[in-house]
């Protein structure tokens, strides 16, 4: 395992930020495909092809926004040929061949969702209009990633979400061109489930606290609709702004509910504030009911899990990857990572690499970037060696399904970055379900310009 006790390299932090804007700016043109169809900001005979990353640099996922970008540029890096090769050295079945994606070289240009949905869409929209990207990634909002996948669709740009995990967004909002790597709030409450009922048993009262808007609504469905399996009682299911900051409003009322869980449907700075709140009230040191009172996270990151300290500690929840996994991809990747930056990956520096890496490898494999052909060459695509084990994209609702991690807050850690353990690693199979359950059409491959 690679050794992240020394703490971070500021020299390597500011070198991988500092490249952020150094794409060359290409126009958007229509030319005719050797397909036989026109399509937008097809590349030809340039020597670059250019990718757009869109993510959160401020608002309140700016912290996940700031490691998706790290992420990429490592990608672009990969790809290109440069480094160490990170999961191109242990991902199956590989077309690429670490000198760009066929025959040319990946640039790119970046974007600030403002974590909101119509400033990401705006942001979209200029990289494929003015800076003519073939594909563009990002975003640590489902809200942002909905509304930027309803705009790849429109305009026939490939969009490979970043980190989202409402159900909608590859359910009753999915879109032939919008692909998601990361998993869904579905998958947290089948494999959170039979941890909660081994740890905390059947007859609970549970309280919500739900950020209001897509991902926050699917995710309190999702564990509600577990826990209420299970035999819990929800007591309250109370919504909250994204962006709320003080949440003491919210909580108060959860002393004299007869709760005795509370379940935090929030994330980023926003679960921070939740979380620390709540232990600040001095939640978890109630008996309620006769039982100890619980508090529940079921999206954790390290991101988060940093920036709640102490209060994380013990606090259950469920992870798209760590970085203290031992398989070899897994490894591979967090030493790259380590060595441009100076400190391990998150989960969603995770998901946006292995996505730059799928798009492209995707195309290679097409031996196009003409997108129908490159959506077809992911729909179904079954791979390893990229760190969640056997995964497929699949071709119903383009949802990567793989193995979901449950975690805890480590309650000694050894470093600054050792702040989750896995308590389970559940298997793909435990979290699949039928598509048809959340609706939606994907809609054309072609795209009228």
């Amino acid at each position: 395992m690679v050794d992240f006790t020394k703490g971070f390299g500021r020299r390597s932090v500011l070198k991988g930020l500092g490249a952020s804007s150094v794409a060359l700016a290409t126009p958007a043109f229509f030319t005719r495909h050797a397909f036989g169809a026109e399509f937008r900001n097809n590349p030809g005979n340039a020597a670059n092809v250019m990718f757009g990353f869109n993510v959160p640099q401020t608002g309140a996922y700016a912290d996940e926004g700031a490691d998706e970008l790290r992420a990429y540029q490592l990608a672009v890096k990969h790809i290109n040929g440069e480094g160490d090769g990170g999961m191109l050295n242990t991902m199956q079945p590989l077309a690429l061949k670490g000198d760009g994606v066929n025959g040319k070289k990946v640039t790119y240009v970046t974007g600030d969702t403002q974590t909101k949905s119509d400033a990401a869409r705006a942001s979209a929209k200029r990289m494929i209009e003015k800076d003519g990207v073939i594909m563009f990634s990002g975003g640590s909002s489902s809200g942002v990633a909905v509304a930027v996948q309803s705009l790849a669709q429109e305009m026939g740009v490939v969009f490979m979400a970043g980190l989202t995990h409402s159900n909608d967004t590859t359910g009753k909002d999915k879109r032939r061109y919008g692909f998601r790597h990361f998993f869904n709030a579905y998958m947290t409450g089948r494999a959170l489930g039979p941890i909660l009922q081994k740890e905390m048993g059947s007859d609970r009262r549970a309280y919500h606290l739900t950020a209001d808007y897509t991902w926050g609504w699917t995710q309190e469905e999702s564990i509600k609709n577990t826990t209420e399996e299970l035999g819990w009682q929800t007591v309250a299911a109370v919504r909250t702004p994204l962006g709320a900051g003080d949440f003491s409003q919210y909580i108060t009322p959860v002393l004299n509910s007869g709760a005795d869980v509370l379940i935090l449907n929030h994330y980023g700075k926003d679960m921070i504030n939740s979380l620390t709140q709540a232990v600040q009230f001095g939640l978890r040191d109630k008996m309620v009911n006769g039982k100890k009172f619980e508090i529940v996270v079921p999206l954790f990151s390290r991101l988060m899990a940093r920036g709640a300290g102490d209060a994380i500690k013990g606090i259950l929840g469920t992870t798209n990857w760590n970085w203290k996994l031992q398989d070899a991809a897994s490894q591979a990747f967090v030493k790259s990572f380590g060595q441009e930056y100076g400190f391990p990956p998150s989960q969603a520096a995770q998901t946006c690499y292995v996505q730059a890496i799928l798009y492209a490898d995707a195309c290679q494999r097409a031996g196009t970037f003409y997108p129908p052909e490159v959506i077809k060459a992911l729909e179904g695509f079954k791979f390893d060696g990229m760190g969640n084990g056997p995964t497929e994209y699949r071709a119903a609702d383009h949802q990567c399904f793989k193995d979901v991690l449950v975690v805890r807050g480590n309650e000694n850690p050894t470093s600054q970055f050792d702040l989750l353990n896995v308590v389970e690693i559940v298997p793909r199979k435990q979290v699949e379900y039928d598509p048809a359950i959340f609706g939606g059409e994907l809609g054309p491959y072609e795209v009228k310009m």
